[in-house]
This record gives C-alpha cells, structure tokens and sequence, in this order.
C-alpha cells in the first residue's frame, strides 16, 4: 500500500496517530517525521517532559499538541488524547510510542487488516518477541501477560504488551482507573469483555539501548499491573463469565443453548464430560462462597470447558439445598455411626455446625458419587449423540 493509498484509507476511517510522549527527544523527531509521511492528522500529548520535547514539538505547527504541566503517566495521557480524538471527530486512534522502537511505515498493516473486518475490532501490533534482539525480561514479560489476557479474557494473542495499537474510539470504555502503564492491560481486557474483538497484526520492532529510553519501572510498575491483574480475574470470574453464560442462555431456547453451547462447543466429548463432572463436584461440596472461583480457576489450569463447569456448578440452586444438606449429613452419619435422619429438622447454619465433620465428609462423598454419575452418563449422551449426528449426515 503506497503513502498516498493509506491517506486515503486514514481519511475513509477517520483516523487519527495518538502519540504520547515523555523524555523522548532523541527518537521523537524520527517519529514524527515518519507518521507524517502518511498523514498530518496527529495529535502527541506531551506528559510533562523536562528534556528539549516542547522546543521539538514547536517545530511542527500542522498539528495537534496537547502540553500537560506534569508527568501523571502513560495512561492519563492517553485517556487525554483519545478525548480529543472523540472531539474531534475521529472514530479511530492509532497509538505509537515515541521511544522509536515502532515503524511509522508499518501503519499500512492496520489499515489492511481493519478493511478486512466487518465490525469495530482493537487491533495490536505482534512485535514478535521470539526474535533475536528483544530482551529476555520483555519477552518474559510479554508471555506473562499474554496468559493473564487469555485467562481474563478467552482471547489467545501472541503480543499483549505493544503499544503500537488501533482503537475503536466509540467502543472502548469511556472512564478509567489506571494512570500508568498498566492502563494499556485495563483498557484492552474491558475492550474485550464488551465483545468487541481483539486480534493481533504482525509489526516490526526496533530495540535500540542507545537511543531508546524506557520509563518504565520494574518494580514498581509490576507490582500495579499484579495489582490490576488479581482484580481483572476476579471480576471475570465473579461476574463477567457468569454473565456472558446467562447472556448466551437467554438468548436461545434451551435445545438451541444445548446444541451449539454444550454438544457442540469446543472440545472432546471426554472434556466436555470431564467439565461437567468438575462443576457438579464443586457445586455439590462443602465449599461455600467459593464455588465460582474454584470451578473456573480449576477449569482453566486443566484446560476444561468453562461455561460447562460454571454451568453445573449450580447444581445446588436453594430448591435442591435441603436435599443436599440433608443427603450429606446422612451419608456421613452413616459412615460415622451417628444420626442419620435429617429431614424432620429444620435445616439451618446452626444443624450444620452442630455435625460438621459429618456432613463434610458426607459432602465430599456425594459430590464425588453425583459427579461421576453425571460425567459417566454425559459422556455416554453425547457419544451417542455424535453417533445419531453421523449416522444422517452418512444416510
């Protein structure tokens, strides 16, 4: 795609280059330099910089530049630029950092792959970290990362970490609560569980230590980002995946959400058994309160189907409480020579803790009994399934 092509594109998506910029004199000029081969529709947020940045900057009078009196951080300055983009009129932001180690002549690559798609989609540079040159701590980094987006997200890419990226301005969240690097995580995993598609396209990189200039600290930067991760899983285990299976659940009839989300969903027939047998155990053991997290964390670490294990992990909705209560104290009372008989008691906190040891034990062994009659019997439904399903298509 030619510079005067991709102009055209630019304009066509209304899209606009977000860079900013902190103590990056030495490669800001190449930078600019190079975006302006392909558009004049620039706007660089100078976050507080203390080097010679602003006597740069005024050599550029075509376009936009935003000054702030101090350093608040990567994200702050961001979150200020794509306000302006809104304000202006864009729909697209496409973000460089202006340390020099993006392509300004790599833009082509997210004009081509946004053509290709049929709705509003993030787009993020693929640095391909692999690669000879790239420090070990950043491609350390970039594998961490990537599997906290995976585990918070369902989304596999191979570079979570570049800042070279295509936003959708009308559908990325509007307010934020990250200041700092760790925004570029947050807005990309909230851009994600809005439904908006979140792909990779493939970018050249350069890591120059004599020119480059990283402000990030190792410390304590990674210490806000933990921080941000552990409440990103939360969230996504504690209402986002519960919520997009009732969304899923709602939206078909019950034979349809059978068919497409529980027959044929991702998987063998032996995972999809193993999922289901997993949430009935969790569900129907003594682990109160903890019943979601344990489920999903467990059906991730053995590479399950989630919305199968979420799913039966309700198996003890308040209709079937006293029954499962009841049926455990008295597995365990039998077991443990003592009573048995539970259902002319009210059942309450107090009945449990009066014989807890028993209905623990009672618990487990229930769920293990229950979970594996409904593993074994799901498997065997479903490959009798796949056998009727062969058999027409065959005749």
């Amino acid at each position: 795609m030619t510079p005067a092509e991709t102009r055209i594109l630019l304009k066509k998506n209304k899209i606009c280059v977000l860079i900013a910029t902190y103590n990056n004199h030495k490669t800001l000029a190449r930078v600019l330099d190079g975006v302006l081969e392909y558009t004049a529709d620039i706007i660089v947020v100078n976050d507080g910089s203390t080097d010679t940045t602003a006597s740069i900057l005024t050599q550029y009078q075509g376009i936009k530049i935003i000054s702030l009196p101090e350093n608040r951080g990567k994200g702050n300055a961001l979150s200020t630029g794509f306000t302006e983009a809104r304000i202006l009129g864009f729909n697209h932001a496409l973000t460089i950092d202006s340390d020099g180690q993006h392509y300004p002549d790599d833009i082509p690559v997210f004009l081509e792959a946004l053509e290709k798609e049929v709705s509003d989609v993030l787009l993020v540079g693929d640095r391909n970290m692999e690669q000879a040159g790239i420090p070990q701590k950043s491609s350390l980094g970039n594998r961490i990362s990537t599997f906290w987006f995976w585990f918070e997200t369902g989304i596999t890419l191979k570079d979570t970490q570049s800042g070279y990226r295509l936003y959708p301005l009308n559908k990325i969240p509007k307010k934020f609560y990250t200041p700092k690097f760790e925004f570029e995580i947050e807005i990309m995993v909230r851009t994600a569980w809005k439904g908006v598609p979140v792909k990779n396209v493939p970018v050249k990189v350069l890591y120059d230590p004599e020119e480059r200039v990283s402000h990030f600290r190792p410390f304590t930067d990674f210490v806000r980002i933990s921080i941000l991760n552990t409440v990103l899983v939360f969230i996504a285990i504690f209402y986002i995946a519960p919520r997009r299976f009732i969304r899923n659940f709602k939206k078909k009839s019950f034979k349809r959400f059978l068919k497409e989300d529980v027959l044929e969903s991702d998987g063998s027939n032996r995972k999809k058994a193993m999922s289901i047998a997993l949430g009935t155990f969790i569900g129907l053991s003594p682990f109160w309160g903890l019943q979601t997290f344990l489920t999903i964390s467990l059906a991730v670490l053995l590479k399950l189907n989630k919305v199968l294990a979420f799913a039966f992990s309700n198996v003890s909705i308040p209709p079937f409480i006293p029954l499962i209560v009841g049926g455990s104290l008295a597995i365990g009372g039998y077991l443990l020579g003592a009573e048995t008989n539970f259902m002319d008691q009210e059942f309450s906190l107090d009945l449990v803790k009066k014989h807890l040891l028993q209905y623990v034990l009672g618990s487990l062994i229930l769920a293990t009994a229950v979970s594996a009659l409904f593993g074994f019997g799901f498997y065997y439904f479903l490959e009798k399934f796949k056998s009727e399903e062969n058999d027409s298509t065959t005749s």
